[in-house]
């Protein structure tokens, strides 16, 4: 089985991509809905976060917004933070591609922001980047709601530059350029990766240099 690494700086074009991909069969496994799951009512999270917290959870669930005020700008809280869910979502991500395993899927995808940052990149065969102009990425995160300039360069400021990422990259997807290139693009990739045997798995150890991040 190839595991192929999804990635991508924030709002160029990750979910639109990994929506392709799934059209296509293959099986993904997406961080973001992990860690929407852990935090949701009655989810492995809450109660430790809760713990760590006091007052972001309500109703069962954490409040996502209030959880943010609270580690916005503070990098300890948010260090603390990430030690309660990086954990659990690596969990997850076992658990995910040894279900891939078992089905005989050729291909499994990790979609996973930090992928560099967190060092899940050793755990894929073939990291694909997806990628655009700044001025695209500004456009689409500016457009969603309550987000701020400030906020968006908080967010790089966590993320390896998108230079870094495509250098380091296998493949590069560029997604500025139509939803149609996009997806030849990503054919093009299946195609090329899907007759190649996976190193990967089982035989490594899936131990990233620090836990999966989001």
């Amino acid at each position: 089985m190839i595991i192929l690494g999804l990635t991508g700086s924030i709002a160029m074009g990750k979910s639109t991509a990994a929506k392709m991909l799934r059209g296509m069969g293959i099986p993904i496994c997406d961080s973001d809905a992990i860690v929407h799951d852990l935090l949701a009512k009655d989810g492995a999270a809450v109660a430790p976060v809760g713990k760590m917290f006091d007052g972001v959870v309500r109703d069962g669930a954490v409040d996502r917004a209030a959880l943010g005020k609270r580690v916005f700008g503070d990098p300890e809280a948010l260090k603390r933070l990430e030690g309660i869910i990086h954990p659990l979502v690596y969990d997850t991500q076992r658990r995910f591609l040894r279900q891939a395993s078992k089905r005989r899927a050729p291909i499994a995808v990790l979609d996973v922001p930090l992928l560099f940052e967190g060092g899940s990149d050793q755990w894929c065969d073939y990291v694909v980047v997806v990628s655009a102009p700044r001025f695209i990425q500004e456009q689409r995160v500016l457009s969603r709601p309550g987000m701020t300039r400030d906020r968006l360069e908080a967010t790089l400021a966590r993320q390896m530059p998108d230079a870094e990422k495509r250098r380091r990259a296998d493949f590069v997807v560029s997604t500025g350029l139509g939803k149609r290139r996009t997806l030849n693009r990503l054919r093009q990739i299946v195609r090329l990766i899907e007759g190649r045997r996976g190193r990967k798995w089982p035989g490594a150890v899936l131990r990233p240099r620090r836990p999966p991040s989001r």
